[in-house]
């Protein structure tokens, strides 16, 4: 990846929605180079998608995330990325990774209740033949987001008490 592509993507991996004139504008290039490098990113799937960090924490409706760790075995002829492949089917998963360590993939999914998601565990990730365990963890506060803090710190209202 060449240093303006690397330069731009990193901009808008701090602010997707900068325009291709602001990211120009900031690397004092031409628009038009900018719009290209972008397409280019887009077409060869460096650029996936475009999104928004949200702090449901403070809404109303929740909901709930939750972590879950799989430890399965390597399929015949497709290794981790068959199973990778119908676990990233369930609408409930937002997040797939093949990890290293005790197991084998980290699911990130969001639910409507606790139940939801043990449902989903029970119902779905633990009914394939080749996983052998998993660890769930649910989220209960989120501190930083993808680089983002999500609340800043409020200051101490406490009267300073000296002798």
């Amino acid at each position: 990846m060449e240093k303006l592509e690397r330069a731009v993507l990193e901009i808008l991996t701090e602010d997707c929605r900068a325009t291709a004139e602001q990211v120009a504008v900031m690397l004092g290039e031409a628009e038009e180079k900018i719009t290209q490098i972008i397409r280019g990113l887009e077409k060869r799937g460096v650029i996936v998608k475009y999104a928004a960090i949200s702090n449901l924490d403070e809404e109303e409706d929740e909901c709930v995330e939750a972590l879950i760790e799989v430890k399965v075995t390597p399929q015949s002829g497709s290794g981790f990325d068959g199973i990778a492949e119908e676990i990233a089917l369930h609408p409930e998963v937002k997040t797939l990774y093949l990890m290293s360590g005790a197991y084998d993939f980290l699911v990130i999914v969001e639910a409507k209740s606790v139940k939801s998601v043990s449902r989903f565990i029970s119902e779905c990730i633990s009914t394939y033949d080749c996983v052998l365990s998993t660890a769930t963890h649910f989220i209960l506060k989120k501190y930083k987001i993808e680089g983002a803090v999500t609340r800043a710190r409020e200051k101490d209202r406490r009267l300073s008490v000296q002798a």
